[in-house]
């Protein structure tokens, strides 16, 4: 699959897979200078990009692994949605979950944009739900006997 993609920033750095099994692109950050993320803070990180997302995908931006896990920048919305009718920047909303200080230095791997296909559901109101085993048994409450 072919993702049109545009430079917003000369400096802004093409996502880039860290293997050929990845599922998720690093995205990278176009600072001028290096961003210190105090702690408890969100800084929304750019990336210097725009996409052009097909109809019937969106890109979905995670965490990266080593970054949350070993210093706790993750992003603040759990997951990103970039939806295919955007055409604005690409942005993160990096949260440091950590008691420290943490510095993004120019051009660091701060997410990974995973493109997936999804389905549009269409919404019924209706009176009643089918029955399940389940019913509403809600969290964690498949792991009880």
């Amino acid at each position: 699959m072919k993702i049109n993609i545009k430079k917003l920033n000369e400096n802004a750095i093409i996502p880039t897979y860290g293997s050929d099994f990845s599922a998720g692109a690093d995205l990278y950050a176009c600072l001028d200078k290096d961003l210190t993320i105090k702690a408890g803070e969100t800084v929304l990180v750019k990336t210097g990009l725009a996409l052009e997302i097909p109809e019937g995908y969106g890109g979905f931006i995670y965490a990266r692994s080593g970054l949350a896990s070993k210093r706790g920048l993750a992003p603040a919305n759990k997951v990103g949605v970039v939806d295919s009718d955007y055409r604005g920047e690409v942005m993160v909303a990096l949260h440091n979950h950590s008691s420290i200080d943490q510095v993004i230095m120019k051009n660091e791997r701060v997410a990974q944009l995973v493109i997936a296909p999804f389905l549009k559901a269409e919404f019924e109101l209706v009176p009643e739900l089918s029955d399940t085993q389940r019913g509403e048994g809600g969290f964690g409450s498949t792991g009880r006997k």
